[in-house]
């Protein structure tokens, strides 16, 4: 039980706090709450909350470049676990953070976060197995609350860098190599869709179809309800059909080119009007939406 609950309480504080909440801003949490997320990132011991969105934030600027820390084109060792052994001792640029930078909760955490994952992610289960079961319980709270706990939630962590940028599907984009994979999603509280995520960054959901498994976003859906979240972002339903129609319209394409003729021209001669007829159903949305915010403002 220890080891599930802070398992869980280190998993969210990585995707409900470092990544949705600070790396991408995708929606505003009381102080209480953001403090908690602060605590739990800290006992995933992947650096503070300031380093770890940096290198987030260029992760998504740069994907697959040079200058992305985790780049899947260095091989697969490389964005697991690689980027983080080799990386250079010292912090990463500050110049993609200065919204964080002035945050002090975050900056509290920044100055103290191997402190804090040590005392609640090691010593808490050391305390905990001790009351209930002496000697042998501090051994085993330190085990397995702390250290098996950790190395899951590192790996956990880690495929969503390595696995979710080799295997999967693309059913929004293939411009990169971010992919959906509902089986990483079961255990990073939803992160697997991540070919969804890097299409919509901001988006406070990556499993945005009903049926995908994703309790960050259902926490933060409750929060919300609760008075204790705000502002959660959200891609229109509209824009994303058009994503999902344009990536399939890609793909057919790609699939026609290489048939053979002369049946393929045809089928070819009908898709790219239907091509035509959805980029200018794409316009008009866009141009639509244009009009709206201006009457709105």
């Amino acid at each position: 039980s220890l080891f599930v609950g802070l398992y869980i309480f280190s998993g969210m504080g990585i995707t409900f706090g470092y990544h949705r909440l600070l790396a991408h801003l995708s929606f505003k949490v009381r102080g209480p709450v953001k403090m908690a997320a602060l605590l739990g990132g800290a006992t995933a011991m992947q650096d503070s909350a300031l380093n770890w969105c940096s290198d987030h934030r260029r992760h998504h600027k740069h994907v697959d470049h040079e200058e992305d820390p985790y780049n899947i084109k260095k091989g697969f060792w490389h964005a697991h676990i690689g980027w983080i052994m080799f990386k250079p001792k010292t912090d990463p640029p500050m110049d993609n953070i200065k919204d964080l930078a002035n945050d002090p909760l975050v900056m509290w955490q920044h100055r103290w976060w191997i402190q804090l994952g040590v005392l609640i992610g090691f010593g808490f289960p050391m305390l905990v197995g001790g009351l209930s079961e002496g000697p042998i319980g501090v051994l085993a709270g330190f085990l397995i609350g702390g250290c098996a706990r950790l190395v899951a939630m590192h790996h956990g962590t880690f495929f969503i860098n390595s696995l979710c940028h080799y295997l999967g599907k693309q059913p929004y984009s293939s411009t990169h190599t971010a992919k959906d994979s509902w089986v990483t999603a079961i255990f990073t509280f939803g992160e697997g869709y991540h070919n969804f995520h890097h299409e919509f960054q901001h988006d406070y959901r990556n499993g945005v179809k009903p049926w995908q498994f994703d309790p960050t976003k259902w926490v933060a859906w409750t929060l919300s309800k609760m008075g204790l979240a705000s502002d959660l972002r959200r891609v229109p339903d509209e824009k994303i059909m058009l994503a999902e129609i344009s990536q399939k319209d890609k793909v057919l394409n790609d699939k026609l080119s290489q048939a053979p003729a002369p049946v393929c021209e045809k089928a070819q001669a009908l898709f790219a009007e239907a091509g035509e007829k959805l980029h200018s159903a794409s316009e008009a949305w866009e141009a639509a939406k244009s009009e709206y915010a201006k009457a709105a403002q």
